[in-house]
């Protein structure tokens, strides 16, 4: 039994742009209903860019958000209305935090809550390049018997740069595989999780050395923005593996696109891009050593299920609205 909507003298507007959760908007419009919101849902590809969300400014006072850049300049230009900017995922990169919190617009996300199937991408990519199984499988659909060689993961080093959530859950699978565990962290790690794991921290000069698989599950932030650029890319294994589920930008594309047409390292597998959707004219769809992917790795129905509620909660406290009765919808 539905409750009965809620009566308010002002109708907030609700922007919704997260692409995750657009398709499902008749699914939540009770919902919105019920809490007395107006929705705007604009033509979103993968994320509103600063020019896009400037179109809208002044129309909302709240927004749940994929991946959209709201810069100082957008979240300005939205001000007084705007109240709320709730994340659906985890990553706040792309949203000025300190310039909205100091003009009391609430920032909210979903902290850790992609690390099983990231973790499970990682792995998968390391599997895949390891054991050859996309190329041998395109091979026998060409009508070639051609044995590939691969190798075992416990004859293989993992190197993790970025040793959180995702770091520490792609480490433990890594574990299991009987691999040899590299850590990076620009922060301490607890020392009980290195003893039990087996994981040796280490620098990112002689981790990029001594690692196959190459894994980038750190934030992106002004210490890892290209931290796999030219002259790192050189420094790494050769016919090391480069495995990025996290953020794009974490690597110079154009230098890591050198570095695989030259030979200098053997592949990679790419969820996130600069750029995205990734440009047709990208050579990095031209390559056979790399696996790509349209930053995908976050797919879990459980893990998507809980975004988006707990989207929908940031959204109603930012907006100042009691969230009483959600779990009649969530439960269901």
């Amino acid at each position: 039994m539905r409750l009965p909507l809620l009566e308010s003298p002002h109708m907030p507007t609700l922007l919704l742009t997260a692409p995750y959760m657009i398709p499902f908007r008749t699914r939540f419009q009770p919902v919105f209903e019920h809490y007395g919101l107006e929705v705007i849902v604009p033509e979103v590809e993968e994320r509103m860019e600063e020019g896009d969300l400037l179109a809208y400014a002044g129309q909302f006072d709240g927004t749940i958000c994929g991946d959209d850049r709201y810069t100082a300049r957008v979240i300005e230009a939205c001000l007084p209305r705007l109240k709320v900017i709730s994340k659906w995922g985890t990553g706040i990169d792309s949203i000025d935090k300190a310039f909205a919190n100091s003009h009391g617009v609430l920032v909210g996300n979903t902290p850790n809550a992609f690390t099983v199937p990231v973790a499970d991408t990682v792995l998968g990519y390391m599997l895949a390049f390891a054991r050859r199984q996309p190329w041998m499988d395109a091979a026998m659909k060409r009508g070639e018997w051609q044995k590939i060689p691969g190798r075992s993961l416990g004859e293989c080093t993992l190197g993790v740069v970025g040793v959180g959530n995702i770091g520490k859950a792609a480490l433990c699978r890594a574990r299991a595989f009987g691999m040899t565990l590299l850590g990076n962290d620009i922060i301490k790690i607890d020392p009980a999780f290195i003893q039990e794991v087996g994981v040796e921290m280490t620098t990112l000069d002689d981790l990029l050395a001594r690692a196959d698989f190459v894994a980038l599950t750190c934030d992106l932030n002004p210490t890892s923005r290209h931290i796999l650029n030219e002259m790192t890319l050189a420094q790494m294994k050769p016919g090391a593996v480069v495995i990025n589920a996290a953020r794009g930008p974490l690597v110079d594309e154009p230098a890591l696109a050198a570095a695989l047409q030259s030979g200098r390292i053997g592949g990679a597998a790419l969820d996130v891009f600069e750029h995205e959707p990734l440009p047709k004219d990208s050579p990095l769809l031209a390559m056979d050593n790399v696996m790509l992917a349209p930053h995908n790795a976050n797919s879990s129905p459980r893990a998507w299920e809980a975004v988006h509620w707990n989207s929908i909660r940031n959204l109603l406290k930012g907006l100042g609205i009691s969230g009483e009765g959600l779990d009649q919808w969530v439960n269901e």
